[in-house]
């Protein structure tokens, strides 16, 4: 029942290359040096073969149709060299549940590329060349449970595409190129347990982003670029409130926002190591009722009145074990872990992290004259400031933007830093929603979103809390 020709230097399978009558369920190919696969080679085949196992060859297309065997239910293609998966090369294969195609050179899935496979379950196209996944591709994998696209090159997907395979338990999409997750992504998968997207390039997750993902029990995000999310926006997570484990490990998270989690109450599992948190607000994990594992691991801590309430609670909480915290500030406190600290030494007498005192307003402009947004912080650090600039949160990095620090008059301890964003010759493309972030060692401050719309029409100069008002008199 199993033919063993794999570690030969076998280089081509021709046409009825296998004689009729032979009852063959398992066949080895692998580890040969076959180049070419013709039309028809296993029809003979096709009353028996269950696992066809053709890895570590050079193979470097596949015949469409060619493979007619109704009773195989495993095919391994993995290390060959194809590059491309056209429509309909795997029709004939009714009962397959299991194909193997990762350690390819694939770089484009036609559509149809898996139509017939109404019964696949596990579909591997990891290691890879993949750009996008587009929705045609996965057309008729109504049945799949698992579908690894791990490294791969994928910088974008149709979500649309997801709806094909609702049935999908576990997606994984780590070692990408993925920059942003948009609202509404993955709202196809209601089925989906496990989504693992570390090693990215993300930056920014929409509010809504894992709508629709009820029944997911695990999100890995880990290596990532997401500190904004947690250091500033709620509402990210709306839609996972059955998710059990959450691992944000090497975001460069410096700060833990009061709503960052919200959404989570059933989370178990969370872990933030490999960040150098410097400040978690209270109440930012007042809603884990279930939490039994938190993380952390960082000896950048900001021990003030901000962060008083947080080894108490840890203790209490039985959350001690799994965070190492040590004291980066004040200097007298410099090196302690936050367990030793004594309570009344949480005290707030300076501002070494940048706190908003100004934030971008409204500005009502003439089309085609100039607008300037401004932003101001405070803090009596003498550590480097930086500014940033988000148009729909995404980074101005072309931006013209002027930056300049001054002694506060009231304190002479403090400074006051006020970058302005210049918008030169306003046009219609000046649209979205702008933002400032001024950040030093200590962590980072985030304004207010101010939101720029424009019109044709002749408009009222009229000022509104966060808006950029751009009209044509």
């Amino acid at each position: 029942e199993t033919l063993d020709l794999s570690n030969n230097d076998i280089t081509e399978l021709r046409e009825h290359c296998f004689p009729p009558g032979l009852q063959i369920k398992d066949l080895h190919l692998s580890s040969n040096k076959i180049v070419h696969l013709e039309f028809g080679a296993f029809k003979n085949l096709a009353g028996s073969l269950q696992i066809l196992r053709l890895s570590r060859n050079r193979l470097t297309q596949l015949p469409v149709k060619g493979l007619e065997l109704p009773k195989l239910t495993q095919l391994e293609l993995s290390r060959n060299k194809l590059r491309l998966i056209e429509g309909l090369t795997f029709q004939g294969l009714s009962s397959l549940e299991v194909l193997k195609l990762q350690r390819n050179n694939i770089s484009k899935l036609t559509d149809g590329a898996f139509w017939g496979l109404a019964r696949m379950r596990v579909l591997h196209l990891d290691y890879n060349s993949l750009r996008e996944v587009n929705s045609g591709s996965l057309y008729g994998l109504e049945s799949l449970l698992q579908l690894y696209l791990s490294n791969n090159s994928i910088s974008n997907f149709n979500p649309e595409g997801w709806g094909f395979c609702e049935r999908l338990r576990e997606l994984n999409l780590s070692y990408n190129n993925l920059t942003k997750l948009s609202e509404g992504g993955f709202s196809k998968l209601v089925n989906l347990n496990s989504l693992r997207l570390g090693h990215n390039s993300i930056s920014h997750i929409a509010e809504g982003a894992f709508r629709g993902l009820s029944s997911l029990r695990t999100l890995e995000l880990d290596h990532n670029d997401i500190s904004g999310t947690i250091e500033d926006t709620n509402g990210a997570f709306t839609g996972l409130e059955n998710l059990n484990k959450l691992t944000l490990f090497g975001n460069k998270i410096k700060s833990v926002a009061k709503k960052a989690f919200s959404g989570l109450e059933a989370l178990e599992h969370l872990n933030l190591g490999e960040n150098a948190i410097r400040s978690i607000q209270p109440e930012a994990f007042s809603k884990m009722k279930n939490l039994r594992y938190l993380h952390i691991q960082s000896d950048s801590f900001l021990c003030d009145c901000q962060l008083h309430w947080f080894p108490e609670w840890l203790v209490t909480r039985g959350l001690k074990a799994g965070v190492q915290a040590t004291c980066a500030h004040p200097e007298s406190l410099k090196g302690s872990s936050i367990y030793q600290v004594p309570s009344q030494s949480f005290v707030c007498d300076d501002l070494p992290k940048p706190q908003i005192t100004v934030h971008p307003v409204t500005t009502a402009a003439v089309l085609g004259k100039d607008v300037r947004l401004t932003c101001t912080a405070a803090s009596s650090s003498s550590s480097p400031m930086t500014f940033t600039w988000l148009k729909d949160q995404e980074t101005l990095r072309q931006a013209e933007v002027e930056n300049f620090a001054h002694v506060r008059a009231s304190d002479g301890g403090v400074m006051e830093y006020t970058t302005i964003l210049h918008l030169r010759h306003v046009t219609f493309n000046h649209e979205g929603r702008y933002q400032c972030i001024i950040s030093n060692h200590f962590g980072s401050s985030y304004s207010n979103r101010a939101h720029s719309y424009t019109s044709s029409h002749p408009i009222l100069t009229t000022q509104f809390p966060s808006f950029v008002l751009v009209g044509a008199f």
